[in-house]
C-alpha cells in the first residue's frame, strides 16, 4: 500500500513538472495538391494516343522473285514440266557453303 502511494506521488510530481514545460508552436506544413493534374494528364495522353494510332494495313503477299522450272519423269516414263514461283526467303543458301566443297 505504501509503495503504491509513493508511485502515485511520483507520477503526480511528474505531471506538475510537465504542465510547466513550454511547448513550441510547430509551423503548419503546406502540402502540394496535384490530385487533379495527374488523372487529367493521363486522360490527355490516352486521347492523343488514340488519335495517332492508325489501323494496321494488311500485309500484301510477296511477289514471286524466283521461277524454278523442273523436268520430272513419272512411272510411265512420261516427262512433265513443273513451274514453281518462290521468293528469296523460301530458299536460302549459306554464304560459306562453298567452303565445304572447295577446301
Amino acid at each position: 500500500m505504501e509503495n503504491n502511494e509513493q508511485i502515485e506521488r511520483f507520477f503526480d510530481q511528474m505531471k506538475k513538472q510537465d504542465e510547466q514545460l513550454d511547448i513550441p508552436v510547430f509551423p503548419e506544413v503546406k502540402t502540394r495538391k496535384f490530385g487533379f493534374w495527374i488523372p487529367a494528364g493521363i486522360a490527355a495522353s490516352m486521347v492523343f494516343a488514340f488519335l495517332f494510332i492508325q489501323k494496321p494495313e494488311p500485309i500484301k503477299p510477296a511477289s514471286p522473285e524466283v521461277v524454278i522450272i523442273t523436268l520430272q519423269q513419272d512411272g510411265n516414263h512420261n516427262q512433265h514440266f513443273t513451274i514453281e514461283e518462290r521468293t528469296f526467303l523460301d530458299t536460302w543458301e549459306s554464304p560459306t557453303a562453298s567452303l565445304l566443297t572447295e577446301y
